[in-house]
């Protein structure tokens, strides 16, 4: 049941700017301080410009507006409402995309409170140390103080997280890319599951190493298929997603997590664990605990916070490899910023972290929900959690992906996370990347049009 909010009067004398702004402007200071909550009905934009003595078309490119910046949504028979999730301008995209669900993206609900808690955090900083003395160089990885609180917090999931094995780095990305480096050299082969991160496929091609996919079902990786293919390459590494495996969303079993790092024991090679959703589905553990001394885990905040943090933590398998890795670090990037593992740190060490993963996880929760009910009767692949899901397309559709796009939907086609071989006939469709769940709806509505829509196999030649 909605709450009613018809007589919001938004302050807008104190601002500047055009009124239509203003009036966003003060929607959003109050969503903020908590006078607008989480689907919470406006006045209507004949009451509200009668309200502050305005025209109406002022009120109505104002209500636009903040539509367009995922503030608001409007219902259909219901009027206009307080967005379900935080404030997310739109992607800037080339004409005609509308909604952009292409980029694998945490959803912010309202509840993570990130505005409120990132300007709370400065301060705390700002109070204890002051802002600027994270403006200078810092220790390549992190200070001991940070790297001590990161491996206190992994602790709950990897118990032999230990700050002289981790090192903080700017973002995932930039872990695989070195790790990549120290450990495989050109031409040299990396084994991954058949479909993988395209982000460990741009990471091999620059450094000219040779990614062999391995044979998958929808539980993951086959442990049989990667023992035979350990036995023909004998790998520098293995790369996996063992938990919310992107794009498929497959999350390993024990059993087979048991069998895989017995295979890499066997086969004297290491594994690189990439463990971006891990936090997610906190039930299931990482390879990295049965194999701890063959295996680098990355585990980022950028699936289960916010991309633009850039703050990812590897936990290297001993205290050699951790210098090592430090040293690549300060080769190629010197350090992450130290202002955002400031505030990371602190939000760690406060609980802040666990608070806003939760939202974020109870957000995702809701979409995938949202979704089932869409797409019923489709065949797809997804996890409660999961901020994605995969979604088989009709073969005789060709161009599902591409008729899509030209009606306003970015996707992702399964060629893009295809190691070798032919490509599935399957899209990847990222629902946190959605500014609410208004808009997550009529991505949805599109996609399912799309899909019933009759093959026409007429050409013209």
């Amino acid at each position: 049941m909605s709450l009613y909010c018809m007589d919001w009067t938004p302050t807008i004398s104190e601002l500047s700017g055009p009124r239509y702004q203003r009036i966003v402007e003060a929607m959003e200071a109050d969503i903020a301080a908590g006078r607008l909550v989480r689907g919470q009905q406006l006045p209507t934009q004949r009451a509200l410009a009668k309200a502050l003595g305005i025209d109406l078309t002022t009120v109505t490119r104002a209500y636009t507006e903040a539509r367009r910046r995922g503030i608001m949504e409007a219902r259909v028979g219901q009027g206009s409402f307080v967005s379900e999730t935080s404030a997310r301008r739109a992607v800037d995209m080339p004409h005609p995309v509308a909604i952009d669900l292409s980029m694998n993206v945490p959803p912010h609900p309202l509840e993570a409170q990130l505005d409120e808690r990132i300007i709370a955090g400065m301060e705390s900083i700002r109070a204890q140390s002051g802002l600027t003395a994270h403006l200078n160089y810092q220790p390549p990885g992190g200070s001991a103080h940070e790297r001590e609180i990161a491996a206190r917090w992994m602790r709950a999931r990897v118990p032999h997280a230990h700050a002289d094995r981790l090192v903080i780095f700017p973002g995932a990305q930039t872990i695989l890319f070195n790790v990549l480096a120290h450990l495989a050299r050109p031409h040299e082969i990396v084994l991954t599951e058949a479909l993988t991160f395209p982000g460990i496929k741009a990471a091999a091609a620059r450094l000219g190493v040779k990614l062999v996919g391995v044979a998958m079902d929808d539980g993951g990786i086959l442990p049989d298929a990667l023992a035979k293919a350990c036995r023909a390459h004998s790998p520098k590494a293995v790369y996996l997603i063992p938990t919310l495996h992107n794009p498929t969303t497959a999350t390993l079993s024990a059993e087979r997590r048991n069998a895989i790092a017995k295979i890499i024991s066997d086969a004297g090679t290491t594994l690189i664990e990439d463990d971006a959703y891990g936090l997610l589905d906190r039930s299931a553990s990482p390879i990295a605990n049965l194999i701890p001394e063959r295996t680098y885990l990355a585990t980022t905040l950028s699936k289960c916070i916010a991309p633009a943090l850039r703050v990812a933590y590897l936990l290297a398998p001993d205290n050699d490899a951790q210098q090592t890795m430090r040293s690549h670090l300060q080769a190629t990037v010197q350090m992450p910023a130290p202002l955002m593992v400031a505030l990371v740190t602190h939000w760690i060490e406060t609980g802040i972290a666990d608070r806003i993963i939760t939202a974020i996880r109870n957000e995702a929760v809701g979409r995938q929900q949202l979704a089932q009910r869409a797409l019923k009767g489709f065949q797809f692949l997804a996890k409660p959690a999961a901020h994605h899901l995969w979604l088989r397309l009709p073969e005789a559709r060709s161009d599902v992906v591409g008729h899509l796009l030209r009606n306003g939907l970015a996707v992702v086609d399964g060629e893009a996370f295809t190691v070798d071989g032919t490509p599935p006939h399957a899209a990847r469709l990222s629902l946190g990347a959605a500014r609410n769940r208004a808009e997550l709806t009529e991505a949805l509505r599109i996609l399912v049009s799309a899909l019933q829509k009759r093959t026409d196999t007429r050409q013209i030649v």
